[in-house]
């Protein structure tokens, strides 16, 4: 099957086009030049033909296949003279007389008018024969024509192929393409774009490392303060000398505690995708869920929430499980936060998971960008890094999510996970 954006096809069809184009121009020429020379002999031909049959004293009428003659005059008049050909005055005539095509000579000589016509079937006969091979040559120059610019636009094009073929296939792991065939041979552009890409994967393969090892190395650092952080936190909580507004500053603190806890986690295991084999493992959604609602049950406190599991169908994902940990808690999270009262209800069906809480929802505008990197609703007391981190790593995965609230009513998120 030809593809009708490849270059080798668009080469291909501008050579069959040039070559249609240089048909025509030639047939036409061709043409004109048979029908002038062909009308040249003919009048020639007439000519002779009058001079060998008149004289000052007779005219012999020539009849043969081809050639036939007449005279007028003061005292003659060739009886078969066409009345449409008598009519004419001295001169050179392409007409039709009884359905036939006839070549017309006039000349005035010898005190006389005389009418030479050739017949020109058989001349328009052996055109028609010769056009006919014109034709066949034009055909077999439009399509050799298109022939020869595929071939040619496959031997140009070969080397750009195969290197877009190796291109296509490499990734940002490979630290070469493989392309020592051309760029040990080719010193023309195609080389030249072969050796361009090598300098670009090299780069690009040091900046990932680069960028990989860093989120590595300050993820990694970032665990041991915040883990320490966290249990003094957990501490305090305990403290029942605190005042309300004293342990909502803990609630506070213990939430952007956790939460660096979870996007140092995700960082240091999305930057492994690169560097190393990925821990994915078949991972059940409703015990993932449960394991999630239990540990964050305690940041219901006294409020008069409903935070439970709906597992409606079985759901078995290949993923890294600290990841799906990290969406479905962050989600469970902002739940809890923007609800005081009413429930709080994670539903796992086999295609989907949802969050569905009776919170104070959010507004249009913020719905909209609720999932841009480090952007706060009103009512937001975090970082402006959950819904996004969510985000990122549902991408990761193929997973779609999307949300759906109401001011006053609540907000449901949703994880599509049908598609992976």
């Amino acid at each position: 099957m030809f593809q009708t954006n490849s270059l080798r096809f668009r080469v291909a069809f501008f050579y069959a086009i040039f070559g249609a184009g240089l048909s025509i121009l030639l047939a036409a020429g061709a043409y004109l030049t048979v029908e002038h020379i062909g009308h040249q002999l003919m009048d020639e031909a007439l000519l002779e033909e009058l001079n060998k049959h008149a004289s000052e004293s007779i005219f012999v009428e020539p009849n043969t296949v081809s050639i036939k003659g007449y005279i007028l005059s003061d005292t003659r008049r060739s009886p078969n003279l066409p009345y449409e050909v008598e009519a004419l005055t001295p001169g050179k005539y392409n007409m039709t007389v009884g359905n036939i095509d006839y070549r017309v000579l006039v000349v005035d000589k010898y005190g006389a008018r005389y009418f030479m016509m050739f017949d020109t079937q058989l001349q328009h006969f052996h055109e028609a024969v010769y056009f006919r091979y014109v034709e066949t040559f034009a055909l077999f120059m439009i399509f050799s024509s298109a022939a020869g610019g595929y071939w040619l636009a496959s031997r140009v094009t070969s080397s750009v192929t195969r290197l877009a073929r190796q291109v296509g296939h490499a990734e940002p792991g490979d630290t070469d393409l493989s392309l020592t065939w051309i760029k040990s041979t080719s010193n023309d552009e195609v080389g030249e774009l072969a050796r361009a890409f090598d300098r670009y994967l090299r780069r690009l393969r040091a900046f990932i490392e680069r960028e990989n090892f860093f989120t590595a190395d300050v993820s990694h650092e970032l665990r041991t303060p915040l883990a320490i952080m966290l249990g003094a936190v957990e501490v305090l909580e305990q403290d029942a000398s605190l005042s309300p507004k004293q342990k909502e500053r803990i609630t506070r603190i213990h939430r952007a505690t956790q939460d660096m806890i979870d996007l140092t986690s995700a960082l240091l295991l999305m930057a492994r995708e690169h560097l190393e084999v990925t821990d994915e493992q078949p991972c059940d959604v409703s015990d993932v869920a449960l394991a999630c609602v239990e540990k964050h049950r305690h940041l219901i406190g006294d409020r008069p929430i409903r935070l439970e599991v709906e597992s409606i169908a079985r759901a078995v994902l290949m993923a890294e499980r600290p990841l799906l940990e990290i969406v479905i808690g962050n989600l469970i999270r902002n739940a809890l936060f923007h609800t005081k009262s009413g429930s709080v209800i994670v539903k796992v069906e086999a295609d989907k998971l949802t969050v569905q809480d009776t919170g104070v929802g959010m507004r249009p505008e913020e719905l909209e960008r609720a999932m841009e990197r480090y952007y706060k609703g009103a009512s937001s007391a975090g970082a402006g890094v959950g819904l996004s981190l969510v985000k990122r790593i549902c991408d990761r995965y193929g997973w779609r999510i999307s949300l759906d609230s109401k001011e006053g009513e609540g907000t449901s998120a949703v994880i599509d996970y049908s598609a992976s």
